[in-house]
C-alpha cells in the first residue's frame, strides 16, 4: 500500500452521523451551484457499457475492468472505469445545444487501483460534459471554466461552515487559482518526481490547475497518463488543492476540452492506439459526427475529505480495504465506514 502513514494526532471533527449528515448535504449543495455555474441538466448514467462499443475509459491504459456476462445478452459487459466518452455520445443522442450540457452520479471499480488514505477500488464521481463551439477551444475558455468550479466549492465549503461550525478550523478554499503547465512545473523542479513537483507547488500555491497533461514532456516523459481518444493533450488538466490535514497534494478533479478528429488523430498514433480507430465511437468522432464538448470528473469523496478535514477516504465512503490500511487506521483512530 502507498502512503499509509496518517497524520499523527488526528482527531476527526464530525461524529460518524454528522458526517454522513455532511456528506448528504454536501453533495446537494454543490450539484446545485455546479448545476448552476456551467448550466448543467441532471441525467441518469450507467453502470457498465458493452465491451465492444469502445465507450469505457481506458485511463492509463494498463487498469483491467471487471467485465462479466449478462444473460441473453451477446457481449461482454464492462463495469465503467469513468464516463467520459459515454457523456459526448449522449449529448448528441439527447440533444443538447451549444452551451449546455448535463451532469450525473459516476459510479466505477478500479480493481488495480493501489490501495492508501486518497485511493480506493470504489469511486465516485460528478461526472460532467457541455457542448461548446469550436472558438471555445482554447486556454482560456478552459481556465475560465475552471474558476466556476472552484467558485462552487468555495461557496459549497462556506454554507457547511454555517450548519457545521466546528469546520471553521480548517483553511478557506482559495479562490486565487495558480494556471501552471506540467512542461513549466517539470522546468522549475528537474530533479524531482511527478508527484513531488505537485508537492512542492502546490504547498506554496493551495489551489492550482495543472495543463497540458498525457503528452510527452522534454524529458522524454509525460507528467502523467491519459488516455489518448477523451482530452485533447493541450488543452487539459487537473485540479489540485493542498490536504492540509494530511499535509500534501490532493487532485479534485481531471478535466479538459475534448479530442476533435484533428486530436483525436494525432493522439492516437501518437500513443500507439491506432487499432482503436475502428471502434463505433472512434469513428463517430473521427467523421465529425459528434458534437465539440468539454468535461471532467470531480472526486465526490476527495471534495467531502477535503472540506469536512477526513484524514482518510475510507471515513467518507465505503469500500474494502487491505490489511495494511485496516491497521494503519486502527492505530491512527480513523473510524472506516
Amino acid at each position: 500500500m502507498n502512503q499509509n502513514s496518517l497524520p499523527q494526532g488526528y482527531t476527526s471533527l464530525l461524529s460518524i452521523y454528522e458526517t454522513q449528515k455532511a456528506i448528504g448535504l454536501l453533495k446537494r449543495l454543490f450539484e446545485d451551484k455546479l448545476a448552476g455555474a456551467l448550466r448543467l441538466h441532471r441525467v441518469s448514467a450507467p453502470l457498465f457499457v458493452s465491451a465492444a462499443s469502445g465507450l469505457n475509459d481506458d485511463l492509463n491504459g494498463v487498469e483491467r475492468p471487471v467485465s462479466f456476462d449478462i444473460n441473453g445478452v451477446n457481449d461482454t459487459a464492462q463495469v465503467v472505469h469513468s464516463l467520459a466518452k459515454w457523456k459526448r455520445l449522449a449529448l448528441k443522442r439527447y440533444q443538447f445545444q451549444v452551451g449546455e450540457g448535463l451532469y450525473t452520479d459516476m459510479n466505477a471499480i478500479r480493481r488495480d487501483e493501489e490501495l492508501d488514505y486518497l485511493h480506493s477500488a470504489y469511486v465516485d464521481q460528478w461526472d460532467w460534459e457541455k457542448v461548446i463551439r469550436a472558438e471555445d477551444r482554447n486556454v482560456g475558455y478552459l481556465q475560465n471554466t475552471v474558476r466556476s468550479i472552484v467558485g462552487a466549492l468555495a461557496d459549497t465549503q462556506y454554507f457547511l461552515r454555517t450548519v457545521f461550525p466546528q469546520l471553521s478550523v480548517l483553511p478557506q478554499m482559495s479562490t486565487d487559482i495558480e494556471f501552471i503547465t506540467a512542461q513549466e512545473l517539470e522546468d522549475l523542479y528537474p530533479s524531482l518526481t511527478a508527484k513531488e513537483r505537485e508537492n512542492a507547488f502546490v504547498k506554496e500555491h493551495p489551489t492550482t490547475f495543472l495543463m497540458g497533461i498525457g503528452g510527452k514532456l522534454r524529458s522524454g516523459k509525460p507528467h502523467d497518463g491519459r488516455a489518448p481518444d477523451y482530452d485533447d493533450w493541450n488543452l487539459n488538466g487537473d485540479l489540485l488543492v493542498w490536504d492540509s490535514v494530511n499535509g500534501k497534494v490532493m487532485e479534485l478533479s481531471s478535466m479538459g476540452i475534448r479530442v476533435d478528429p484533428e486530436s483525436l488523430d494525432r493522439q492516437l498514433t501518437l500513443a500507439g492506439c491506432d487499432s482503436r480507430r475502428e471502434l463505433p465511437f472512434h469513428k463517430m468522432l473521427l467523421n465529425g459526427e459528434l458534437p465539440l464538448t468539454m468535461g471532467g470528473g470531480i472526486g465526490q469523496s476527495r471534495v467531502s475529505m477535503l472540506l469536512l478535514g477526513k484524514a482518510h477516504i475510507g471515513e467518507v465512503q465505503s469500500s474494502l480495504w487491505d490489511e495494511d490500511n485496516v491497521k494503519a487506521c486502527e492505530e491512527a483512530g480513523v473510524v472506516l465506514l
